[in-house]
């Protein structure tokens, strides 16, 4: 299950492999991933029930790895959306156990992760266009550097429930650093050398700035806000 914040959606793949001790194989094509939330937008339920043991072609499988796709969208389109990874491994031992995630009383085992917005401009019209990045946030041991994740032993999962929280940054920042500069009221956009300047890098000029234009079509000059 999980905890996001609003307009956020997950989609969750769930690979097996043979289980510890087993010398079987099964083909790919015999051990497709499970897939929870395929059609996220239209079919989305926010817990998935997953097994852990399940046998394919005589094979007992067990649960490896759990690939997550955390989904944000900022605007009206359907095009106004983005993702950002996350996962739990599963092993059958550990060799360090201060990476390992616990349960509480109840069953529950909450790992976390902060999202936050990557903005920039694309195209000849600069129109403002938004990345998801999701970091690795949990307390107690060591963050990893990539997205968030959590580690469990076999053993440990049995009717027990996961939850992935997640949380936002306050604040938004420019993918590009460089191309923007920012003001008491919000980031600038840079002129560069013109509009078919793709990348138009500020490169010590921090008087020069350009429009661009939000999804719907809003002509802006300030990131966030639009209009000074």
């Amino acid at each position: 299950t999980v905890d996001m914040p609003p307009g956020f959606k997950y989609k969750a793949a769930v690979y097996y492999v043979p289980a510890p001790g087993e010398t079987c194989t099964v083909a790919t094509k015999d051990n497709l991933a499970p897939t929870f939330n395929y059609w996220w937008r239209e079919n989305y339920k926010a817990d998935s029930e997953i097994e852990i043991y399940r046998v394919r072609k005589g094979c007992p499988l067990v649960v490896n790895n759990i690939q997550l796709e955390i989904f944000a969208t900022y605007g009206k389109s359907r095009a106004d959306f983005s993702s950002s990874g996350a996962q739990v491994v599963l092993k059958e031992k550990l060799p360090d156990e201060i990476h390992r995630e616990f349960f509480d009383a109840s069953g529950v085992s909450t790992f976390a992760g902060e999202c936050e917005w990557w903005f920039r401009t694309m195209g000849k019209t600069r129109v403002l266009r938004k990345l998801l990045n999701c970091r690795d946030l949990n307390y107690g041991r060591p963050s990893s550097r990539g997205g968030p994740i959590a580690l469990y032993t076999f053993g440990q999962l049995a009717n027990k429930t996961i939850k992935m929280k997640v949380v936002m940054a306050k604040e938004e920042m420019p993918y590009y650093k460089r191309a923007w500069v920012k003001f008491e009221n919000g980031w600038k956009r840079c002129m560069g050398e013109g509009f078919e300047d793709q990348h138009a890098f500020c490169d010590g000029n921090e008087k020069d700035f350009s429009h661009f234009i939000v999804s719907d079509g809003t002509p802006c000059t300030i990131y966030p806000g639009c209009t000074e």
